[in-house]
């Protein structure tokens, strides 16, 4: 096995600069990507729900294969809310994040007794249920013809969402930062690591006294909340909302954009999410019809050679480099 594939999933705690450098190259990107901040947003929405994802999955273990409940019901409720209460953004955002993360807490609650493949089933059963009400429910959500009609109101009652996009970058990577400190201090906190516990023998930890279920659902419903936060991000950002939101594809690709990152490494969301995006918006320019091509080849590699993901290539790099410097400064 190469010593990419055997790089630990943790190694000493980064340096401020390490911290700094994707927040950096984001602002950098702000100020010299005139023409691209509306693919800078999907992207960082797409970062944010990946990281979500990572959360639920990598962290605590749960196998779901309809996390793309939660990003839709946010989107779903960001818009609803703008259109039929209030249209101030930060508003409609705080209520999509708690309704996600309620519902991430009731059904957690509901299902996660369960494992393996039930599990895995049961939270596809409660996305395509949600894809089927939201279908339905035209009166609501305008069925396929997709929810219209999102007008954010100025941000903080001072800057208005422009064509450009330029607001609405500031606005999800202020909102994606939020998001990863907290997903930064829930895991490497003790019950972070308890969890980390619990993904590898939870009958240990429950004989050692942990609330293992109660643990479980804690974590699920807080990657429900950021999922949820993602789609209403999506929805006052595009304006528009699609049942394609509840879809198992969409489950499917923040999957695949967490398998390309790394699981079990915050960043490894900032590196899958974007490498996906960019990937899916170059290859499909070239070729509409053979991007996903692309994407199959990407990930085959990703998963055959690095077992870390992307981010295991930058964990062995900087493994490599602490021991030339410890070896040196022994000499």
């Amino acid at each position: 096995m190469s010593e990419i594939a055997r790089a630990p999933a943790s190694l000493s705690p980064p340096s401020p600069l390490w911290h700094a450098l994707p927040w950096a190259l984001a602002l950098g990107f702000f100020f010299v990507g005139d023409g691209y901040h509306s693919l800078g947003v999907n992207i960082l929405v797409m970062i944010l729900f990946t990281l979500s994802l990572d959360l639920a999955l990598g962290y605590a273990g749960i196998i779901t294969l309809g996390h793309a409940a939660f990003f839709g019901l946010g989107a779903y409720a960001a818009g609803l809310f703008n259109i039929h209460v209030d249209n101030d953004p930060l508003l409609g955002l705080a209520f999509a994040s708690l309704l996600a993360a309620a519902f991430g807490l009731l059904t957690g609650m509901l299902i996660l007794h369960t494992k393996g493949e039930t599990l895995l089933m049961l939270t596809l059963a409660i996305s395509e249920i949600l894809y089927e009400a939201a279908n339905h429910m035209r009166w609501l959500t305008r069925g396929d013809d997709g929810l219209d009609g999102i007008r954010p109101g100025p941000l903080l009652g001072l800057f208005r969402f422009d064509l450009w996009g330029k607001t609405s970058f500031l606005y999800v990577l202020a909102v994606l930062f939020v998001c990863f400190v907290i997903s930064w201090r829930v895991v490497r906190s003790p019950f972070g690591r308890s969890l980390d516990g619990i993904r590898q023998n939870s009958r240990r930890m429950r004989a050692i006294g942990t609330p293992v279920w109660w643990r479980l659902v804690a974590m699920y419903a807080l990657s429900a909340g950021m999922a949820g936060a993602a789609g209403a991000l999506s929805a006052q950002t595009a304006r528009l909302v699609g049942l394609s939101v509840f879809q198992l594809l969409t489950s499917g690709i923040v999957a695949v954009m967490l398998v390309l990152g790394g699981e079990r490494r915050l960043y490894g969301a900032f590196i899958g999410a974007t490498i996906y995006v960019l990937v899916q918006d170059i290859a499909g320019a070239i070729n509409p019809f053979y991007w996903m091509f692309v994407i199959g080849v990407l990930l085959i590699v990703i998963v055959l050679f690095f077992e870390g993901g992307l981010m295991g290539v930058i964990d062995a790099a900087r493994a490599k480099l602490v021991r030339k410097k410890a070896s040196g400064e022994a000499k």
